[in-house]
């Protein structure tokens, strides 16, 4: 990521108080998917007086104006990221719930090759994939 997540909400000027300050750091430490109640969790250990409706109120903030991608997994949760990553996949272990993030060469080209036999030129995507992992019996 070239810019942080408070550096792009200033460019948009949206107003950063003390509190999307700490909502914005730790959607930017985030190495996973979390959900509002987790970034709640987060930001409340680092601040105290943050309380879970500004942190719903803040993630809808920044979703609308394009810094956050919702993502729903099927398990009932919203779960974000941020919205300038490079491009990739998920795998939803449907188990323990873990997201696993992929980019595969091949499923990219085979997807450009379906729109163009389609008649189009694709522009964007998303692919889900879910799954169980496979115990030695299956293998």
């Amino acid at each position: 990521m070239t810019d942080t997540i408070l550096s792009r909400c200033e460019a948009q000027g949206l107003r950063m108080t003390d509190q999307r300050r700490t909502i914005a750091a730790v959607l930017q430490a985030a190495d996973d998917h979390p959900d509002v109640e987790e970034l709640y969790h987060r930001a409340a250990a680092a601040d105290p007086r943050i309380s879970l409706a500004t942190v719903y109120r803040t993630v809808k903030l920044f979703e609308e104006s394009g810094i956050l991608e919702k993502h729903e997994f099927g398990d009932g949760r919203a779960r974000y990221e941020t919205t300038d990553r490079e491009h990739h996949d998920h795998l939803i272990d449907m188990h323990s719930g873990e997201v696993i993030e992929f980019v595969d060469p091949e499923i990219e080209a085979l997807q450009e090759r379906i729109a163009a036999k389609l008649g189009y030129r694709l522009m964007g995507h998303r692919l889900e994939l879910y799954g169980l992992p496979l115990t030695d019996k299956d293998e």
